[in-house]
């Protein structure tokens, strides 16, 4: 779980990167979600690996936290649209 949580928030923070181009604001519609989805399974990798491998599923939930706020951040200054 917690290399499916560490790629997923690499993927997520590409494209994150690429939402952060003009006009290219409204994917962040849809970054949010897939995002938020990582960060469950991150939570999940947490919760079910034992306290010594939990390191890749916690990088993986700071990584798709901070797409979410970044995206939230970056709907938020374009009014939603942009």
């Amino acid at each position: 779980m917690g290399l499916i949580s560490l790629l997923w928030g690499i993927v997520a923070m590409l494209w994150m990167v690429l939402a952060l181009i003009p006009l290219l604001g409204w994917g962040n519609w849809f970054l949010i979600p897939f995002a938020a989805v990582g960060a469950v399974i991150a939570a999940i990798g947490i919760l079910f690996t034992r306290t010594e491998n939990r390191g890749r599923a916690k990088a993986g939930l700071v990584l798709n936290g901070i797409v979410i706020i970044v995206g939230i951040v970056r709907l938020s200054l374009g009014g939603g649209v942009v």
